[in-house]
């Protein structure tokens, strides 16, 4: 195919939506599973209750949690 044909840019672009859904499909995941194990590590505390409560530290460690596992799923697509 030519560089600089239509059918070639068209394959492109939907080339780069299926990596575009592909990585946001290991996305979540890689999110779901992180939070699911770090919520079975610490069984002692109820997190999702305490981010109701307003418990600003735990929410951070949530929210870095999330950042992180983003970050590294990211760099591993």
């Amino acid at each position: 195919m030519e560089p600089f044909s239509w059918g070639y840019t068209f394959m492109l672009y939907l080339r780069a939506i299926g990596w575009a859904l592909v990585a946001s499909i290991g996305f979540a995941l890689g999110i779901g599973l992180a939070i699911k194990i770090f919520d079975l590590l610490s069984s002692n505390i109820d997190e999702w209750e305490e981010i109701r409560q307003g418990n600003i530290g735990v929410a951070i460690i949530i929210t870095s949690l999330i950042v992180m596992v983003g970050l590294i799923i990211y760099k591993v697509i």
